[in-house]
């Protein structure tokens, strides 16, 4: 089957909002053996809606669609549905009860406005939204499937991965496929792809290389008649992988870097504080987006000045020894963090986030440090000289030095 995705939005042609659900249905569609030729974008005109929906209609055996199903004028997926199709649009009145029911929830009448949420075309069955008050429509005519999705990527997701692709699975699967996601850190992009250049000739497995914010990505896509077959050939590939990267892969799948790091903690009974410079706090957000995390997460501090450090119990003199932007330094803050706190283990950051020199340093420079029981170490990272990826990467890089002694301990 093939495939095009299309993105509403005047916003996304402007560029005031990047259109990340095109990516993410595009890294879905090949898990199902759909092929995808097309991705468009169009603004909020009706007109120009319904063009873009006849010429996918005409071309492809499914048509994606996000976006445009809220409840205001400029909200035109709807509209323009009906219009390519010739059909009316009614309210429906169990999606009205529905969509009502959901305000009535929240403590508020539901805006007048909000009623075209709930209206259908005689083609279109309505698509559950656990996460807002805009239904999906599902269309299926002869041998073609259109899919209408709300913009919001929490919500878009939510209802491919709970109501679309089951559907779809149960449409077009004639054979079992199964995929796994490994997930690397410690090497670039082009260094996995030069590892694993050699299994890429195997048709099935398939493997597939991607640079993520947590890493690298190797994805495994298997096909078969049987699930005992795929799962073999997955397994198989996955153990082929592990034998290359051995401890760099730390994590599969759904998981998170600071989720596996804090089952660690937890599964050891260990307690853990930062203090950070150059990530600015990026790290103790990060490690607190887990539930649970107040079991070993214990608290931090941003001490971004000399000041600041010192006041917190790293000796004036190292910094005036060795400068901020330091081994040395981010060691005496991961154990000043730890002994302030009285936890098991510190992690201690600072670097140049940019865009100036500091110490005479460049930007892009950091240093991570973990301090326990058993003794300190420290890493240098060489980051791209940008502020938002400089936390981003010092934070990845202290995780995934956490997680690598945690392991040793």
């Amino acid at each position: 089957m093939n495939a095009e995705i299309i993105s509403i939005g005047t916003e996304l042609l402007l560029g005031e909002v990047t259109d990340t659900n095109a990516a993410y249905l595009a890294g879905q569609l090949p898990l199902l053996g759909i092929d995808l030729r097309r991705v468009t974008l169009v603004g909020d005109n009706l007109d120009r809606l319904s063009e873009a929906f006849s010429q996918a209609w005409k071309r492809s055996a499914l048509v994606l669609t996000t976006g445009g199903l809220g409840p205001t004028e400029d909200d035109l997926t709807r509209e323009a549905i009906a219009q390519m199709l010739g059909e009316e649009l009614r309210v429906s009145p169990k999606l009205e009860e529905e969509l009502r029911a959901i305000f009535a929830r929240m403590g508020r009448d539901m805006p007048s406005h909000n009623i075209k949420q709930a209206t259908l075309i005689p083609s279109a069955q309505a698509i559950p939204n656990t996460k807002g008050t805009a239904p999906g429509w599902w269309i299926e005519k002869g041998k073609k499937i259109m899919v209408a999705m709300p913009g919001p990527p929490g919500e878009m997701q939510r209802m491919w991965e709970n109501e679309v692709m089951p559907r779809l699975q149960g449409r077009l699967q004639r054979e079992v496929i199964l995929f796994r996601t490994l997930k690397s850190f410690g090497f670039s992009e082009a260094e996995v792809d030069e590892m694993v250049s050699p299994l890429f000739s195997l048709a099935n497995p398939k493997i597939g290389v991607y640079a993520k914010p947590d890493g690298i990505h190797l994805r495994l896509i298997a096909r078969a008649q049987k699930r005992e077959e795929a799962e073999a050939l997955i397994a198989q590939g996955e153990a082929q992988l592990r034998g290359i990267f051995a401890h760099h892969i730390w994590g599969t799948d759904s998981d998170t870097l600071e989720g596996v790091v804090g089952a660690i903690l937890a599964s050891k009974g260990l307690t853990l504080a930062t203090m950070e410079s150059c990530t600015g706090g990026l790290l103790a957000t990060t490690l607190t987006d887990v539930p649970g995390s107040s079991v070993y997460y214990k608290g931090g501090f941003i001490a971004y000045s000399d000041e600041a450090k010192i006041a917190l119990g790293v000796d004036a003199r190292l910094i005036e020894q060795h400068g901020a932007v330091s081994p040395e330094i981010a060691e005496a803050m991961a154990e000043a963090a730890r002994l302030r706190v009285k936890t098991d283990i510190g992690v201690g950051t600072t670097g140049v986030a940019g865009p100036d020199q500091l110490e005479g340093k460049p930007p892009g420079i950091a240093y991570i440090a973990i301090c326990d029981g058993q003794g300190k170490r420290s890493l240098k990272g060489n980051y791209p000289p940008r502020r938002p990826e400089v936390k981003r990467l010092a934070t990845t890089h202290a995780l995934f030095l956490l997680r690598q002694r945690l392991l040793a301990l």
